[in-house]
């Protein structure tokens, strides 16, 4: 759904009844919600109306305001329950990632547990995935800070051809997490970590202990905590 500017019909339809039955359940006006969420007045009126079909931005925001996500009001509208959930089970966000920051990777939560958890985009599969907040602008602009991004391991340890000349979850040799370009280095054993930005320096001489292509990437505003 966050790859198309409009929501497809059938999930508008479904996104508007929810938003519906939680409005009418919690007493929130249209006008004050649609300000709220950068909307204008009529935001909300119009999208109830049929008169308009809302960016994908615009109903993050709506769901923000409301404090649920996305996915639940759709739930809401398509069952017409006040308490559905989505079956998709959420992602912890087990720690940050440096991109130009100096990130210690600690390993202090349970599994299963993180510093928040966030909607599992449907795009990824419910098993096997990791979820880390970019901490830094080095990557600057595809990534920016507070990023979430995802990533899975085929090994323990060791960089895999895959993870070559391509954006990377990486644990360095002392233990720190970092979010770059993976080169080989011109010693043998040793990575070159490239940042996008220009401004930013690159890391020579590396040694990695393992690395990870990142397989997927919410900016800010459309990261959904989910409470559990």
């Amino acid at each position: 759904m966050g790859h198309f500017p409009h929501m497809q019909k059938k999930t508008l339809d479904a996104f508007v009844r929810g938003l519906q039955i939680v409005m009418e359940a919690e007493g929130i006006k249209m006008k004050p919600l649609s300000v709220a969420a950068g909307m204008g007045e009529s935001g909300v009126r119009d999208l109830i109306r049929n008169e308009s079909s809302p960016k994908v931005a615009n109903a993050y925001a709506l769901a923000r305001e409301l404090g649920r996500t996305v996915d639940e009001i759709i739930q809401i509208g398509m069952t017409g329950d006040l308490n559905a959930r989505p079956d998709r089970a959420p992602i912890a966000v087990a720690g940050c990632v440096g991109a130009g920051a100096r990130v210690d990777l600690l390993d202090a939560y349970e599994k299963g547990d993180g510093m928040y958890h966030v909607a599992r985009p449907p795009q990824l599969k419910p098993h096997g995935i990791v979820a880390v907040e970019v901490k830094g602008d080095s990557m600057m602009p595809l990534y920016r800070p507070g990023s979430v991004l995802f990533y899975t391991r085929a090994a323990a340890e060791g960089v895999p051809i895959e993870a070559l000349n391509t954006p990377c979850v990486c644990e360095d040799t002392d233990g720190r997490a970092w979010l770059k370009v993976v080169k080989v280095g011109s010693q043998e054993g040793t990575f070159s970590l490239l940042s996008l930005n220009p401004d930013a320096d690159n890391m020579h001489g590396v040694r990695l202990k393992w690395a990870a292509p990142v397989l997927m990437t919410l900016s800010p505003d459309y990261v959904e905590r989910v409470y559990v």
